[in-house]
């Protein structure tokens, strides 16, 4: 799967998923891939369609019908960039 666009999704789509989103673009880079597109939003305004990948906290995975798994990036820690980083490089390389 080609990665182009990566959304980061919380609750609100301004706190955990501004943070994931600021880190995310931080790991894209440091994988060596800062072309791919990193935004956030809510999780209510997800698609399949929206983006390549999404990025959420654990809490929220079960609001994730519809995506596939291959799409799905779940974080235990939001705040771990280590884990994050682990986990985009299993989907970017």
């Amino acid at each position: 799967m080609s990665v182009h666009k990566i959304l980061c999704c919380c609750g609100s789509g301004l706190g955990s998923s501004l943070i994931v989103h600021m880190n995310a673009e931080d790991a894209v880079k440091k994988l060596g891939h800062p072309e791919i597109e990193v935004d956030h939003t809510t999780i209510s305004d997800i698609n399949p369609q929206a983006a390549d990948l999404f990025i959420v906290g654990n809490d929220l995975k079960d609001f994730m019908q519809g995506i596939p798994d291959e799409k799905k990036v779940v974080l235990i820690n939001i705040l771990d960039k280590a884990e994050l980083e682990q986990k985009l490089a299993q989907h970017i390389g």
